[in-house]
Parts: C-alpha cells; structure tokens; sequence
C-alpha cells in the first residue's frame, strides 16, 4: 500500500501542509512581533527625553536622584510594562526602582544605546538588566551635567510585567481558537486535497489494473483503455497502452505465424532434401556395386541421372540460402540506373534454348522511348528469370511467353504474360507461398516452390508488389512496377 502513487502524493500533501503551516505560524509570530516591537519603539521614541521634562528632574545641571527614584517608582506604577534605569557612559547601572534580586546585570552594551541616539533604524534591541539572556526594545535619553559629565535615562519598553501579561494572553482562549481554527483549515485542506488525488489517480490506477491483467493473460487477453476527449497526461497514456498491446498481440501473432512456417519448412526442406538426395545416393550405390555389369551406355545413363538430381539438389540449396539471405534483409539493394529492356533481352536469351526445347514462343514487347529505371539490376534479374521461368512451366507446347514493358503513372511497368493453363481462383492466394507448386504435376516436380516467394520478396524490397491476374485454362499475367531513373537523380 505503501509503494502506491496515491499514498505517496496523500504523505506528500500531508508533509506540505504540514510545513505550510509550521512556516505559517513561524513567519506570522516573526512578523507580528517584530511589527510590535518597531511599533512600540516608534510610538515611546521620546519617553525617556519627556521623563526629564515632566517631572524636573533637573535643577541647575544637576540630577535630583530622590526625585528620579520616586518617578522611577511613579511611572512603573503608572505603566507597570516599563522598566527605568540610570546610566553611566560606560552602560554602568547607578540607579534604579526594583525589588532586590530583580537587577542580573551591573552594566548594559552601550552600542545599541549609541544607535539610538544616533537615529539608526528601529526596532533595536538593548540588553534586559532583568535577565542575562534577553534583548528588549527601549527608549534612552542623554542628561547632561554641570561638571560636564554625562548620563542616559534608559526604559525597557516591555518589562516582565508585560511578558506576564502576554503570556496569559498567549494561553488565552482566542489565542487556542486561533490555533484550532488553524489546525481545522489545514485538515479541511488535507481531505480535500486527498479526495481530489483520488479522482485525479483513480484512471491512471484503472489503467496499472488493465495493464497487470495483460500481463497475466501472457499478453493475450487485452481490455481497451476508453479513450476520452479531455487529452490529459493520463488519456495519452492508455492510448499508447492501446497502440503498445495492439501491437503486442500482432507480433505474437506474427511469431506463431513464422513458427508455424518454420515448422512447414523445415518439413518441406526434409522432403524436398530427401528425394533427391535418396536418388543419388541410390543410383550411385547401384553404379558402384554394379559396375562391372553395366555397359558403357546404362553407366552413362545411371551418370546423367545421378547429375541430374545433384543440380536439383544445389539448385534447392541455392535458393533456400538466397532466401534466408532475403528473409534476414541480408542483401542490401544497390540501385544504379540501367535500361529494363536489354536485362529483358538477356534474360530471353538466357532462356531461349529453354523456350525451344519445350516448344514455346519467348519474345518481348518494349514501348517507345521507355527510360532508364532506378534498381538493383542483379536482383531484378533473378526476380524476371524466376517469373519468367514459373511461366514456361506452365505453358503447354506451342504456347508464348510475353516480357512487355510500358509506362504507367510515371514508372516502367514489367509484365510476363504466358497463354498456359492459368491459375484458378484458390490457389492465387497461395502462389507466392513458399514450396507451393500449382496443380499442373507433370511440370512442377522438377522445382521446389520458392521462385515466386524469392520474386516476390525481392519486388517487395523495391517497395513495389507482383500483381497477378489469371483466367484458368487461358493463362496469366504477372505485373509489377519500377521507378523511373531521373537525370537530376
């Protein structure tokens, strides 16, 4: 409970006000009391000087010290927060109306005397001959004498009677209402600050419930976070919850999605390994231990046969390799501008003799003035030999296989259009599947079902996409496209 936001922000709330109001009641006592005491020292600034005056203290230079006692006495009475004494210029004390024992001090620090008299600002502190301690505001006046000495008439302004009297204030009853009264606003302030971190809390603790049980559910099982209008800190938050677990759960699902490929391919690479590789060893075995048996011509035969499926062999090697190379973004792209119809010539000449053997027209179309295109020439060519090749594979005997290039919307379209037996509407979407071969048997055993997925992923990796179109029994239509190279590129 501890560890929680709102436990921490209600400690937080309580620990401020709490300080708040020790400062509060700090600063307020400073304040007042030092607002007391410049007041209080500015209103008996002269009290001291019209003691003097009032009472004719002075008689031709000299002090009568029986009538400054008896006005020392009269006054204390009359005002009993003041306190009189007689000064030397040394601070020393020479008179004074008090109770024995009352008077600690022998002397008083002359500096703050001397401040006064020289106008320094207020309120200044003199020392309290009544406590060893203590610092009170006064009032001093100088009195000069016949024989040229000098002497100061100095008032405490609040005397022990008035520190009596204010501290039965201070236990008065106003005074404890005013500290209740405090307490009161402050717990007010508490409770109230508490509630409204518990409202300001209570979505983002909503949202800490949603994410634990995502978290339970093995990041299966996601509660949306209702998004509102109000855009806060915390709305922003559950949005990218939102976003975070939508996406979560696709990559969990895309990891099952490969898992589960990886798991076919593993099993198709094992068949498709498998076949082959028993032929060979078979016919290999056979040639050795029967050797001596066969003519010139079986051995031949029981040869070609052998490297035959030797080449398949290495052809499927190869293209699961270059595959893993794609799948791993291995093969990065080096794009140059080269022209698209003299790759589409050698690659016809490449697989004319193909073409010839199976009986099949392989021509090109290209339109006037195509330009250059941006790619990696090296790919592009793997991908056409590969679409090219899927085409004659499925293109009976005295039937055509077309490369045409064109322009469309500012790029060179490549399209290889055969009139073989087509596609029917069930397996387009399984096509470009891996060691996917389509129903025409008889011609599709010699591959393993990886030149469309390799064409495929290298168009992808130029950022374009093999559309297909295809009637069955009446042949298809590969397309895709390739930016056009720019001078200016």
């Amino acid at each position: 409970m501890g560890k929680t936001l709102f436990t921490k922000l209600a400690l937080a709330l309580v620990l401020l006000l709490l300080g708040i109001g020790l400062l509060y009641a700090g600063l307020s006592t400073y304040l007042t009391r030092h607002y007391q005491q410049e007041f209080l020292q500015n209103l008996n600034r002269d009290l001291a000087s019209n003691l003097l005056i009032d009472r004719n203290l002075m008689s031709n230079g000299v002090l009568d010290e029986v009538a400054l006692k008896e006005t020392f006495t009269h006054y204390m009475v009359v005002n009993p927060s003041i306190e009189i004494y007689l000064l030397n210029t040394d601070g020393e004390i020479l008179s004074y109306s008090a109770e024995p024992g009352k008077v600690k001090r022998n002397s008083v620090d002359m500096k703050p005397v001397m401040d006064f008299t020289e106008g320094k600002k207020f309120p200044l502190l003199g020392d309290d001959p009544r406590n060893l301690e203590k610092h009170k505001i006064f009032s001093v006046a100088p009195v000069s004498f016949a024989d040229g000495s000098m002497k100061y008439i100095y008032v405490v302004l609040r005397g022990e009677e008035y520190e009596r009297v204010e501290r039965l204030f201070e236990e008065s009853f106003m005074l404890q209402l005013s500290a209740i009264a405090l307490l009161i606003s402050l717990l007010i302030g508490c409770i109230v600050g508490l509630l409204l971190f518990l409202l300001l809390t209570r979505r983002l603790q909503k949202l800490s419930r949603l994410m634990q049980d995502f978290s339970k559910s093995s990041f299966t099982g996601h509660s949306v976070y209702p998004e509102r209008s109000s855009n806060d800190e915390i709305d922003v938050l559950g949005h990218h919850y939102n976003r975070m677990a939508e996406r979560i759960r696709e990559q969990l699902n895309d990891l099952k999605k490969h898992d589960d490929l990886r798991r076919e391919l593993v099993a198709n690479v094992s068949h498709d390994l498998r076949t082959p590789l028993a032929a060979l060893h078979g016919y290999i075995e056979t040639l050795k231990l029967k050797s001596d048996s066969f003519d010139d011509a079986t051995r031949a035969e029981y040869l070609d046969t052998a490297l035959k499926h030797s080449r398949r062999l290495t052809k499927l090697v190869e293209e699961l390799f270059e595959l893993a190379k794609l799948d791993a973004s291995e093969t990065p792209l080096n794009c140059e501008p080269f022209s698209l119809a003299e790759l589409v010539q050698d690659i016809i000449q490449k697989l004319s003799l193909t073409a010839k053997n199976s009986h099949i027209i392989l021509s090109m179309r290209v339109a006037d003035g195509l330009p250059f295109v941006m790619a990696d020439i090296a790919l592009i060519e793997r991908a056409l030999e590969n679409l090219v090749a899927n085409a004659l594979r499925h293109t009976a005997a005295e039937g055509e296989v077309k490369l045409i290039l064109n322009m469309c919307q500012g790029e060179v379209e490549v399209t290889v259009q055969d009139n073989g037996s087509g596609i029917s509407e069930s397996e387009l979407t399984h096509i470009f599947d891996r060691f996917y071969r389509g129903h025409n048997k008889e011609r599709s055993d010699h591959h393993a079902g990886l030149g469309l997925a390799i064409a495929q992923h290298i168009v992808h990796l130029h950022q374009s996409d093999i559309e297909v179109v295809s009637t069955e029994g009446e042949g298809s239509r590969f397309s895709f496209s390739l930016p056009a190279w720019k001078s200016d590129d």
